[in-house]
């Protein structure tokens, strides 16, 4: 067992909702010791126990978390292989 620290980037999540769920995402993976995110500098210094878990546990994690805190972008293309059946 060997504890390590990695500082991830948390750029593009400026709100309190997506810093919580950033928290709650990083919390719920075993192996992480304690977070201290820097909201000044958009990162996070996550400690953990690199035999439970690894940096990309955090980066995989803290990316869906900025996926859902976007906004759907109301005009994104049509997929072009799906087939509406009432066009």
């Amino acid at each position: 067992m060997a504890i390590k620290v990695a500082k991830v980037s948390i750029e593009n999540i400026d709100d309190a909702e997506g810093v919580d769920s950033v928290m709650v995402a990083l919390k719920n993976i075993t192996g992480v010791t304690a977070i201290d995110l820097d909201t000044n500098t958009s990162t996070a210094l996550v400690r953990y126990d690199d035999t439970d878990t690894s940096i990309h546990a955090f980066t995989a994690a803290i990316s869906m978390v900025d996926y859902v805190t976007q906004p759907y972008p109301i005009d994104a293309p049509k997929n072009p292989h799906y087939h509406d059946e009432q066009s």
